[in-house]
């Protein structure tokens, strides 16, 4: 009896155990399942195209701040006869620093590196293509974020011709560019923007130095090395004693109101994303350079008993500088006292340092973009806020305080320490770059060309031809 259990159990085990074991098929997805994955993935398209459509807009409003913005407000700071030398200063910085960023510059500046410059890995642009990279901006493709990063490495050195407008070589001017393009700027933006970089903040650099567009890598460098470059080549023929009143107000005026717009894609478009932290500093910046506007005409109104048009134009673009640093950081009324103190601060330096010293920094691209830009790096340690922008956390994801009022009071030592990098590096490369070109091509045209004019000495052709009719 138990042998005929046995083999029956053996016998059902042999026909029916395929059927007991086999896998059953996985089930079907459903349709509901299918379509929340194609809902899924159409959001995450509709949100990386809106991405890309505001960063490829923001491209452009920053590329308009060189030409027309900046063109027209330096040109117009100038007296008429080196209108058109001093415009065509920023219109060759939109075609040098364009094929040099795509050869070597953008590999500098964002390349995989060491702390303090980038490598050599997307030399003539190679990897640079329509795949995002996470680490600088994950919804657009690297190419957009290349081109944005294009326009700030354009008009950054276009700043400082205002400093040397009006007695440099063209040929001087341009190699001197290319060169402090490669020498300062890259490894700056490196430093601060870039892989490893040794300042940046959202990557873990030894030192994270808060700077949402470029305080220290465009304003404070450019602005600085202006300085250097009006001490190295000294003044103007005939200043302080003659005359040199801008021969169109008008002119810079018009450009001072686009560089305003255009500055709004260079502080929001710096969140590389359509979101809400664009809208905190396309914010900041508006309230910034609106209380500036302020503090520049009071301070100008107490000391000249009237304001000024150029003063108010002027502290607008003390205001934009100084929140470019802190725009994505700090909140619409700490903007405002931002902007307050930058516009009488600059106004102080120009009116009042540089006339005590002397130096003629001829469109006061120091006093405005190099003073500003170091207030501005250094408020942006005090008054910055997780609640704007959490861009400090703990091991376990938990937001840590951003500024000094947050209660983080050491970002205020990091400012410091990326302020005094990027001076030493400006000045330091400023000179060296300064010496390079002067014993190769010459820095500064013949006393008989300063007087007759860059117009007509660099580039024959003048600004102005009115003709005379019998």
């Amino acid at each position: 009896m138990p042998s005929r259990l046995v083999l029956g159990f053996i016998l059902a085990f042999i026909l029916l155990g395929p059927t007991l074991f086999a896998q059953s098929p996985p089930a079907a997805a459903s349709p509901d399942s299918a379509r929340l994955t194609k809902l899924e993935q159409a959001t995450a398209d509709a949100k990386s195209s809106a991405d890309n459509a505001w960063m490829l807009t923001s491209s452009a409003l920053v590329l308009m701040m060189t030409g027309p913005g900046l063109a027209l407000f330096y040109g117009g700071l100038v007296r008429k006869k080196n209108v058109l030398a001093t415009m065509v200063q920023s219109f060759a910085m939109m075609a040098v620093i364009t094929m040099l960023w795509a050869m070597v510059s953008y590999s500098l500046a964002f390349g995989s590196g060491n702390s303090f410059i980038g490598g050599l890995h997307h030399l003539f642009l190679r990897g640079v293509g329509a795949q995002p990279d996470a680490d600088y901006a994950a919804t657009i493709p690297l190419q957009t974020f290349m081109v944005y990063q294009l326009m700030f490495a354009i008009i950054t050195p276009a700043l400082i011709t205002g400093a040397f407008a009006e007695r440099m070589k063209f040929s001087a001017m341009l190699l001197f560019m290319v060169l402090w393009s490669l020498i300062v700027y890259s490894p700056m933006a490196h430093m601060v923007w870039g892989k490893g970089g040794l300042l940046n903040a959202s990557l873990g650099g030894k030192f994270p130095c808060l700077d949402f567009a470029g305080g220290t890598v465009v304003h404070v460098t450019s602005g600085v090395s202006a300085l250097v470059c009006a001490l190295y080549l000294g003044k103007r023929v005939g200043y302080p004693k003659e005359s040199m009143t801008p021969h169109s107000v008008v002119l810079s005026f018009v450009g001072a109101c686009l560089l305003w717009v255009g500055w709004f894609g260079f502080n929001a478009g710096s969140a590389l994303a359509a979101g809400s932290l664009a809208t905190s500093a396309f914010v900041a910046t508006h309230f910034g350079a609106a209380a500036a506007v302020i503090g520049w005409s009071c301070a100008e109104w107490i000391r000249n008993g009237k304001p000024s048009a150029l003063g108010a134009i002027s502290g607008a673009v003390a205001g934009l500088v100084a929140i470019t640093p802190a725009a994505g950081f700090v909140g619409p009324m700490p903007a405002v006292l931002i902007g307050l103190i930058a516009g009488a601060f600059c106004f102080f330096m120009v009116a009042s340092v540089k006339a005590r010293f002397g130096y003629d920094d001829s469109l006061d691209a120091f006093g405005v973009h190099g003073a500003g830009g170091t207030l501005g790096a250094l408020l942006t340690g005090v008054f910055a806020v997780s609640a704007v922008n959490p861009i400090f956390k703990d091991a376990q994801g938990n937001v840590l305080p951003s500024g000094l009022i947050d209660g983080n009071a050491h970002q205020v030592l990091n400012q410091i320490v990326g302020i005094v990098i990027a001076w030493i590096l400006a000045i330091v490369g400023t000179l060296i770059i300064l010496k390079i070109v002067d014993l190769t091509v010459g820095l500064r045209v013949s006393e008989e060309e300063e007087v007759q004019g860059l117009d007509l000495t660099q580039h024959g052709e003048e600004g102005y031809s009115w003709e005379v009719t019998a």
